[in-house]
């Protein structure tokens, strides 16, 4: 019985420790906002090739910490193999996104995602995307933000 007791214990016990011990930066707000996406006032995409814009909806992907960001990408839009230090996760907002693992871009190599659509992508994991229509997903991460191409020439940061 005190076995049973201690082990009842010590259940309750360890998930107040395991609260009292993390700190969690919350997502915070001061007013409620309402984003159209037609109405948005896009910037273009810094790492990315001319064309893609992107529209910060919460945190600053270049700090550490919650971020999130809309990121549209005209039609037939590539961006070649890279990689980040972080997770990350996409959701397709408008039109339609192929996703591929590798190294080396692969057009028959790819998942395609409709709107609606996520992936959930592990940090340093060589990937690549294109579209063939408008494409807008709602990329989720924590950052600061980072993009490491796996062919330097590919990099619209080094031209």
């Amino acid at each position: 019985m005190r076995m049973l007791l201690a082990v009842a214990i010590l259940c309750c016990a360890v998930p107040v420790y395991a609260q009292d011990s993390q700190k969690v930066d919350r997502l915070t707000t001061d007013a409620l906002q309402n984003m159209h996406l037609d109405d948005l006032k896009w910037m273009d995409a810094p790492a990315l090739n001319k064309g893609a814009k992107i529209f910060v909806i919460a945190g600053d992907p270049s700090t550490a910490g919650f971020f999130m960001l809309y990121l549209k990408m005209p039609a037939n839009y590539i961006i070649n193999p890279h990689t980040h230090p972080f997770a990350e996760v996409i959701t397709v907002v408008k039109g339609r996104l192929a996703n591929g693992i590798g190294e080396k871009f692969d057009r028959e190599k790819v998942d395609l995602l409709d709107t609606g659509s996520s992936f959930i992508l592990p940090a340093n994991l060589p990937h690549y995307l294109w579209n063939d229509e408008e494409t807008i997903v709602l990329l989720t991460a924590t950052g600061p933000f980072g993009v490491k191409y796996v062919n330097p020439e590919d990099d619209p940061r080094n031209n």
